[in-house]
């Protein structure tokens, strides 16, 4: 079974302190695209999007990221799914065509759809604003999953699965013409209520099949199985 993978958060600190962020000098808030094959420990891709920029890292494929826990690609296209912990009010979720790097994802100008700092306002423009998102009345910490391209449960095949560590929903989506259509909850249907199995959500995880995965801090993995 594989788990989804995680990217440099922003260095810590509220509010994005050492402003990494927009900072394409630094390897932090980044999402990395590194060749591991070749070179010692790892060779840069000559295709990366930064290569040739002055004063960028040019290991970087995205940028402006909080937290991104955690990133996947659709095993059918190549997609990329960013799932972004947000800081004081919203959780994300980013999506990227495949091979579309060079993405500016907005810490910390934006927090999900909306400015961080909104007595001040901010310009998005520019920015890949995210596809989902929710509010910290809802969760705290968002658990990036995987689109399911499973057999057992075809009427599934395309959503986008997330969930939150705080209070394990479990949400998805299906991405259509670059935005988040046929948005579900599917918290009452996988977990039990009143703070069930789920809280503390630290993964997802996909089998050879396709078939998708629930990974719990404490140590627990559940399959998504009809019932």
């Amino acid at each position: 079974m594989m788990s989804t993978g995680s990217g440099p958060g922003d260095g810590g600190g509220g509010g994005d302190t050492y402003h990494n962020g927009q900072n394409l000098g630094s390897l932090l808030a980044k999402i990395l695209r590194l060749n591991v094959d070749v070179g010692s420990p790892y060779s840069v891709p000559p295709d990366n999007p930064f290569v040739g920029q002055a004063g960028a890292k040019t290991e970087t494929w995205d940028y402006g990221l909080r937290n991104p826990w955690r990133f996947c690609f659709d095993r059918l296209n190549g997609d990329l799914y960013i799932a972004d912990v947000g800081q004081d009010k919203y959780e994300e979720v980013d999506y990227e065509l495949h091979h579309s790097g060079g993405k500016n994802y907005g810490w910390n100008t934006m927090e999900g759809l909306h400015c961080f700092s909104p007595m001040s306002g901010c310009n998005p423009t520019g920015l890949t604003l995210p596809v989902a998102e929710y509010p910290h009345s809802v969760g705290c910490s968002i658990t990036g999953g995987y689109v399911y391209r499973g057999t057992e449960l075809p009427e599934l095949n395309g959503q986008y699965f997330y969930g939150d560590y705080c209070t394990g929903i479990i949400r998805s989506f299906t991405i259509v013409s670059g935005q988040a259509v046929n948005a579900q909850d599917w918290t009452s249907a996988l977990r039990t209520s009143g703070g069930g199995p789920l809280s503390g959500l630290s993964s997802f995880g996909e089998d050879a099949r396709g078939e998708l995965y629930l990974v719990v801090l404490s140590g627990e993995v559940y399959e998504i199985v009809r019932k």
